[in-house]
């Protein structure tokens, strides 16, 4: 797909300018300039070589192969009285059938997408753009092969990620989910690599378990990882933003834009397994509408094409062995060998053209680079960031290479973007620095791990500490005296202001104490009280907290009939004490008549 848009689409109706860019994608492939072969694919020349180290484990998807097939150009206008693709038509009717979703699968993705809204309202998620990614990541889930649950009726897998005309991403799950223990490989609806899903993952169907072969796992998974960062994908600049973190290709990006805007116009439902079923990819392989490979046996170790098994009995198809004294045809990958051993872990695939290593190669550890104490209030940032540095084994300093954080305990800290996991990449002294820490309202310490994003070497650990929000000055509101009699209640209430540093300090624990004296903190027996729910005499309040603007305002005070000066004593986290004077005295006779005669 050789075509630009010439802008984004934005959320809502389109506007001439971006249908225009739609009608250019539609027509990509009919373009001035872009040359494809008889099989109507893109020439060598016009395709783009994907690039190992190009933000591939730094993508969902690792950079996998999709299906690039586009809506229709010229599409029917929905029949009178059925949906305009926002409630997702049951019937169809009068509708492209290029249109239909799979009805599983497309209440997992309004599903996730109203979750995604609840929790991150600011992202403005639509449901089109997870229907757009799962249209051209698996053909949403092989037209809707799923269960009642939502989970597809055999593994969706991509290509093995060994280098050989894709990225070269070493395993990060011991097979866990790809069954490969050398490569990665996309799984799922949503074609996640598991070292994306690890930290990515999600329980969407409130079964307990984050499976990425579930569409309702993966879509809010896509939905989570799509506005991370902040993202407003309402906006222009976010959207492609957001797409291209998922596939890092400008014709991905051109091609999930044109099924957005189709998907906005021309939506409905059909039965599970009668989706429509894609068959061309980026790859230059065809298939029937299978997603992606269908297990871990349906590519053998080493092929340079990564083209999956064709389906047939519900399994998947041996490879033909290869003819050597053959030579392959330019336009076509070249056929698999017979199947041999799988190659150890970390190992070069037997066979396979040796590989220049990569950065990500050469680390051997990961270690700190100077982080200093991680501590921070409740509800502040931390002021230091963590710095951790990637090293080879002699010491020298690797730059270009992602190290992804990941923090972990019983914490609702997270990085500044609302997330639990961020990557950066080492610059040219090796020194990846992470995101700025947020503390949430949980106390005490949690761990923030530094590991190495592509190979499994030693990282870091580093200890970070949430202690509990604190004032250090309490001052009163207002000096007017507090003067009570005997048996009465204080005409003024005692209203304070907690500060720290000079800035208010909200949300801070205080607590109130009607004190024997200055010298003596205990509790008095006798003068003033507080009254409790059942209007019994209190002479201590615990769990009070400021306000918003660090305001902390006490029920109103009673006396009984002990004349004489009381102290109040008001304390909070962080030290900051205040002593308020409190006075009961009977009130002054009036002059009698005979008196003032």
């Amino acid at each position: 797909m050789a075509a630009h848009f010439g802008s984004r689409l934005r959320k809502g109706a389109a506007t001439t300018a971006v249908a225009a860019a739609a009608v250019a994608a539609l027509s990509a492939s009919q373009a001035p300039g872009v040359t494809v072969d008889d099989h109507g694919r893109q020439s060598a020349a016009e395709a783009v070589s994907p690039d190992p180290e190009a933000n591939a484990e730094g993508s969902a998807t690792g950079n996998s192969p999709y299906y690039t097939e586009l809506p229709p150009l010229n599409s029917p206008s929905p029949a009178p009285g059925t949906s305009d693709g926002d409630s997702g038509d049951t019937s169809g009717a009068g509708k492209p059938s290029e249109g239909g979703i799979p009805a599983t699968v497309l209440d997992a993705y309004k599903k996730a997408a109203a979750k995604v809204r609840a929790a991150k309202p600011g992202c403005n998620l639509p449901w089109q753009l997870l229907a757009a990614i799962g249209r051209v990541e698996s053909g949403h889930a092989r037209g809707g092969k799923v269960d009642a649950n939502g989970t597809t009726f055999s593994p969706i897998l991509g290509p093995r990620l060994d280098g050989n005309g894709f990225a070269r991403i070493r395993d990060t799950d011991h097979g866990a989910y790809d069954g490969d223990s050398a490569y990665d490989r996309a799984v799922g609806p949503m074609q996640f690599i598991p070292s994306t899903w690890a930290w990515a993952g999600r329980d969407g169907n409130g079964d307990g378990a984050k499976d990425p072969n579930n569409v309702y796992d993966a879509a809010l998974a896509a939905g989570h990882y799509l506005c991370r960062f902040g993202w407003d994908l309402s906006n222009d600049a976010d959207l492609e933003r957001a797409i291209l973190s998922y596939n890092n290709s400008r014709d991905y990006l051109h091609t999930v834009l044109t099924w957005l805007e189709y998907y906005r116009k021309h939506s409905h439902s059909v039965p599970d397994g009668t989706g429509p079923l894609p068959s061309r990819r980026s790859d230059g392989t065809t298939g029937t509408g299978t997603g992606a490979s269908t297990g871990p046996s349906s590519r053998t170790p080493g092929s340079a094409s990564g083209k999956p098994a064709k389906p047939g009995g519900g399994g998947t198809a041996s490879p033909k062995p290869s003819k050597p004294d053959k030579p392959a045809r330019p336009d076509r990958p070249t056929p698999p060998a017979e199947p041999t051993p799988r190659p150890a872990p970390q190992e070069p695939v037997p066979g396979g053209p040796t590989l220049p290593p990569t950065p990500t190669d050469t680390v051997h550890h990961l270690e700190d680079a100077g982080t200093g104490r991680l501590t921070a209030m409740a509800g502040d940032a931390f002021p230091e960031r963590i710095s951790t540095r990637a090293e080879t084994e002699d010491g020298k300093p690797v730059g270009k290479v992602r190290v992804r954080f990941v923090i972990s305990g019983d914490t609702d800290a997270t990085f500044a973007s609302g997330e639990k996991v961020a990557v950066a990449l080492t610059d040219a002294s090796g020194v990846a620095v992470a995101p700025v820490l947020q503390a949430g309202e949980k106390t005490g310490d949690f761990t923030v791990h530094a590991v190495l994003v592509g190979r499994t070497v030693l990282g870091v650990g580093y200890t970070a500490t949430v202690t509990e929000r604190a004032a250090d000055t309490l001052t009163r509101t207002f000096d007017t005296p507090l003067v009570c009699t005997p048996g009465g209640a204080f005409a003024d209430e005692v209203e304070v202001r907690a500060t720290y540093k000079g800035a208010a300090a909200d949300r801070v624990a205080a607590t109130a104490t009607l004190i024997t004296s200055d010298d003596d903190p205990t509790e008095n027996d006798r003068g003033p009280y507080f009254k409790d729910a059942d209007g019994n005499p209190v002479r201590t309040l615990k769990g009070l907290r400021t306000d918003d603007k660090g305001l902390l305002k006490l029920p109103r005070l009673y006396a009984d009939d002990t004349t004489g000066t009381f102290l109040l004593r008001i304390t909070t986290t962080g030290g900051a004490t205040l002593t308020v004077k409190l006075t009961v005295e009977p009130a002054d006779p009036s002059p009698s008549p005979s008196a003032a005669s």
